[in-house]
């Protein structure tokens, strides 16, 4: 069941506005993310999910890995600071998987919520963003013709 994040008590402006950043080898959660950014002074959230893919760069792909340094969960609270500064976020959480993982699974869940949808948008965009470009975490992509590809390192 997905819970609306407008209607939980004890969910106000004013809390802490990171409420999850993790990097975990367990399967991620749309309803834990989702729920965590949840505040009833927020108009807008915005949620973005990467899913590992089937395909990159024209080669099937048929599994892939992610590792991280053992600096990545600080580095990720870094870029959430940013974007706590830089946007009037009211709630933000962000989750990376590391390990094996298959085609259709959740390597990466993000969302903020913001007083409004267009703040919510862009907040969420950066956080995504500069995820992707900043935190040590790196993808070992395995293809059906056997070939193998580090991305990010």
């Amino acid at each position: 069941m997905v819970r609306n994040p407008m209607d939980h008590p004890g969910e106000q402006a004013g809390a802490e506005p990171i409420r999850l950043l993790a990097i975990r080898d367990t399967p991620l959660s749309l309803d834990e993310v989702f729920q965590a950014v949840g505040d009833d002074s927020a108009g807008g959230t915005a949620l973005f999910v990467g899913t590992v893919r089937d395909h990159d760069g024209g080669a099937d792909v048929d599994e892939l890995g992610y590792s991280s340094h053992p600096s990545a969960e600080a580095e990720l609270r870094r870029v959430a600071e940013k974007v706590v500064a830089d946007f009037p976020v009211r709630a933000l959480a962000a989750v990376h998987r590391v390990g094996d993982l298959a085609v259709g699974d959740l390597a990466v869940v993000v969302a903020v919520s913001c007083p409004h949808r267009a703040e919510a948008f862009a907040a969420c965009r950066k956080l995504i963003d500069d995820l992707k470009h900043e935190v040590p975490i790196w993808k070992h992509q395995r293809f059906s013709d056997g070939q193998e590809e580090w991305v990010g390192a």
